[in-house]
């Protein structure tokens, strides 16, 4: 056994999860067959191991038509989960990034199943460089979600780590309320008509290459990495901010520097 893989034993995962995560961290986007393969373990336990790891959510999934492909999260993970031995967790990060690296192709996609799913997008977002986040808010964020993660937990984390925000809202009275604390909540709004503006589902631009797509009703959530795709919905993003109607009421009481 590695100094490393006795490490992440030492931190909670077992012995079989430790080399499926390890497995999965070097060969990328992935199979089960291959991952058992590599990690030697039966194909069987493997199975075991790779939803156990999706719980902890250090695995994720993505499809490729009737293809199903696993792979490791970012191993900065591991300290979100295991945050009683951050320490161990932080000696072992160069060589978890190194392995981590190595990958040619790594996934563009990421899927995330259930309310616990949601959330983990939301922390992806805490946990990128960036120091803004451009949303188009879905009126389904007050009703078809939990507002206290929110209120409890992300906001004042975002806050903290002085992440902004700029976001287009439907013109509904419970959104107005999110509005008017935009000052203390580093954020900008403008609300439109929410007659013309009905849309189902929440989209985040945030980092340098990323961009998250939300269903609270459905109850998933994808995370997309792509240079492309982030830098077209920005531009797309700008253009409504700055061409929506003189009449759209706004809540800036002040140009926030970012």
């Amino acid at each position: 056994m590695t100094n490393l893989e006795q490490t992440l034993i030492e931190v909670g995962l077992s012995h079989n999860e430790t080399r499926v995560y390890l497995a999965a961290l070097e060969l990328g986007g992935t199979t089960i067959s291959r991952i058992a393969k590599k990690s030697k373990v039966k194909r069987a336990t493997t199975y075991l191991a790779v939803d156990a790891l999706k719980t902890r959510a250090l695995l994720g999934v993505s499809k490729k038509g009737r293809r199903t492909f696993y792979f490791a999260q970012n191993p900065k993970k591991l300290v979100d989960s295991f945050d009683e031995r951050r320490e161990l967790l932080l000696r072992a990060m160069p060589e978890l990034l190194a392995i981590s690296n190595a990958i040619d192709v790594k996934p563009k996609i990421q899927y995330f199943e259930g309310k616990a799913g949601i959330e983990e997008v939301f922390k992806d977002i805490l946990r990128s460089s960036g120091k803004e986040v451009l949303e188009w808010y879905s009126e389904s964020y007050v009703t078809d979600f939990d507002e206290k993660f929110f209120s409890a937990y992300f906001t004042p984390e975002r806050i903290k780590k002085g992440i902004h925000v700029r976001a287009i809202l439907p013109d509904r009275p419970d959104l107005q309320k999110l509005a008017e604390r935009n000052l203390q909540e580093l954020r900008q709004t403008k609300l439109l008509d929410s007659a013309k503006y009905h849309i189902r589902m929440e989209l985040n631009v945030y980092d340098k290459r990323k961009v998250s797509v939300i269903s609270f009703k459905e109850e998933f959530g994808i995370v997309i990495e792509s240079e492309i795709i982030h830098d077209s919905l920005k531009n797309f993003f700008e253009l409504m901010w700055e061409y929506l109607p003189s009449q759209s009421k706004t809540f800036t009481r002040t140009e926030i520097p970012l």
